[in-house]
């Protein structure tokens, strides 16, 4: 285990708002890490929790009370409740410059740095081939995302799940649609992308176009873009947390006349939403087995920053900075 993930694995058992002192004596009770190189342990833990926040990292925040810096996992958020968060939480937004990139590796190998994003954002997704479709249409790109997506409504009780089900059970979650691209670098490639993610996320509520890297003078077009059609922009980080939504993307409602034609010509897009159907319908006591049969359907993830790194390492993607 690396040191940080031991301050992951310790924010997440503390559960709530703490401070870097704490994290080190948690660290060294549960014996995560042999700190026999740091000579002083709190100012290495301090100085970590603060990178995390400062390179943009999704997985921490922290808030700022008379004068001193606490800590907290930003999935635990709802857990520690808001009405104690009286600090001001800081947000990095800056953009991470990204070293010179080799060429050598494949777009799909980018779809499990992004659906290790869209699981830390509580979203399951899978990739479409949309190769295994029905039919002869060339044009399959312009049909089928490159993955979807899906997020349910994060309801604290099952009474309250069933009943806003009963109500209108759309609304118990949202689906996405994701066009995956290695690089966009003028113009003519933005909008041939683009074009492409507005015309294969028609059928969901919403669209985004996701790279690895975009030229810095897109920004204007991106945005323009992003305010005339509605499909948000994310730029993919080799470290997956430290990935960015540059333009969120507009809310639809679904188009189930789409959903079920790509349900007729692609089966795993028909599995994917028969396996959410399933886990929105779930009795109570099947739940927890049918949320582990969606997520052993979806596309594999990143456990941790170690597996992040080899994984770069052997698809030759560039990487930032070195994880560990």
């Amino acid at each position: 285990m690396t040191l940080k993930e031991a301050i992951l694995k310790s924010l997440e058992e503390i559960g709530k708002l703490t401070n870097y002192n704490e994290v080190t004596n948690h660290i060294i009770v549960k014996n995560y890490y042999d700190f026999k190189e740091a000579k002083t342990p709190p100012a290495t833990i301090s100085a970590l929790l603060g990178d995390f926040v400062r390179v943009g990292d999704s997985r921490v925040k922290r808030i700022k009370e008379s004068g001193a810096y606490f800590y907290y996992l930003t999935k635990n958020e709802e857990n520690i409740g808001l009405d104690i968060l009286t600090g001001e939480i800081e947000v990095t937004k800056t953009k991470i410059s990204k070293t010179e990139k080799s060429k050598n590796y494949e777009e799909r190998d980018l779809h499990k740095i992004l659906s290790s994003y869209l699981k830390n954002t509580d979203n399951y997704s899978k990739t479409i081939f949309h190769e295994q479709s029905n039919g002869k249409d060339n044009n399959q790109i312009w049909t089928h995302p490159d993955m979807v997506g899906i997020k349910f409504l994060n309801l604290q009780t099952k009474a309250s799940q069933n009943f806003l089900k009963s109500i209108n059970r759309v609304d118990t979650f949202k689906l996405s649609s994701y066009e995956l691209k290695r690089e966009i670098n003028n113009d003519s490639e933005l909008k041939k992308a683009y074009f492409q993610a507005v015309s294969n996320s028609s059928w969901a509520n919403y669209g985004y176009l996701v790279a690895f890297e975009y030229s810095d003078s897109l920004f204007e077009e991106m945005s323009r873009l992003n305010q005339s059609f509605g499909i948000g922009i994310i730029e993919l980080n080799a470290n997956p947390y430290q990935s960015k939504v540059l333009f969120t993307a507009k809310y639809r409602d679904l188009d189930f006349k789409t959903i079920d034609k790509l349900c007729k010509i692609n089966k795993e897009f028909e599995k994917f939403i028969e396996q959410t159907e399933k886990l929105m319908t779930a009795e109570e006591r099947y739940y927890k087995s049918t949320e582990k049969e969606l997520d052993e359907f979806c596309d594999n993830y990143f456990l941790n920053d170690s597996e992040v790194e080899k994984y770069c390492k052997e698809k030759y993607i560039p990487i930032d900075q070195d994880l560990s």
